[in-house]
């Protein structure tokens, strides 16, 4: 088991990507804080680590107050003590060009940027007291390729992409490495609810986003949860200030 007896904090492990990371994680011998908005998801996805024997617990929490991020990060710690490895994948999904409004910003940035650097000021703190870590962001192909209406979306995850080099830097002096994995289009709950509105199916998807991919296909979120594995475990000793594409060779393109 390459994460035995490691404690694991994952935001927005309530769906997709980030149900899959806990419920990999688990599978690998980790603790995990299922920490999410949502109740129903988040304990939904620690019941289930719980039913198939692992160590499973949901903290509710909103990323974007700087409270809620203090207490996950205190959480932790009452249940096990440690903090070992953070997976900062909790986001939300705006969608504008420049019509965007000043809250459609402040909800943006708010979340996926102040957010993603709240939950990493507090857990840092506590796996510098550890004498280590590993810290894995969430960014996107939209860090790099320009979309259009994704200008909301798109500069939190450039954001994140650079925030990522830069908690490295600061935080390399007490062993704690920070990456970040950047999917493309992935399957996750909210594209099945798209395709279900727009009554497509999952071949027609394939035609018109896996397209845009080397492997024509869109992406399982399981395939991004085994690279954030990665760079979470010992296996990626020595990697640190980078980024992992797992988007089907899009930006090859």
């Amino acid at each position: 088991m390459r994460l035995k007896d490691k404690v694991a904090i994952i935001t927005g492990a309530g769906a997709g990507i980030g149900r899959s990371t806990a419920e990999l994680f688990a599978s690998e011998g980790a603790k995990v804080i299922c920490a999410d908005i949502d109740p129903n998801a988040g304990e939904g996805t620690a019941r289930g680590i719980r039913d198939r024997g692992g160590v499973g617990h949901f903290v509710r929490v909103d990323i974007g107050n700087e409270g809620n991020a203090k207490r996950l990060s205190a959480e932790a710690m009452k249940l096990h003590g440690r903090v070992d490895i953070l997976i900062n994948n909790a986001g939300i999904f705006v969608f504008k060009g420049l019509d965007a409004t000043v809250e459609d910003w402040h909800r943006s940035v708010g979340t996926n940027v102040i957010g993603t650097a709240l939950v990493t000021k507090h857990v840092a703190e506590r796996m510098k007291e550890a004498g280590g870590g590993a810290i894995v962001n969430l960014a996107s192909i939209s860090s790099f390729v320009a979309q259009p209406h994704f200008l909301t979306y798109s500069a939190t995850k450039a954001a994140i992409l650079q925030m990522t080099r830069n908690m490295a830097m600061d935080l390399a002096p007490y062993n704690i490495r920070v990456n970040c994995v950047c999917p493309g289009s992935i399957l996750t709950p909210a594209v099945e609810r798209y395709m279900k509105k727009m009554k497509i199916t999952l071949d027609q998807l394939n035609a018109e986003e896996g397209a845009k991919t080397l492997l024509r296909r869109v992406g399982q979120p399981r395939e991004v949860a085994n690279a954030i594995l990665f760079l979470a475990s010992g296996e990626a000793s020595y990697i640190t200030g980078t980024f992992l594409l797992v988007d089907g060779g899009y930006t090859a393109m």
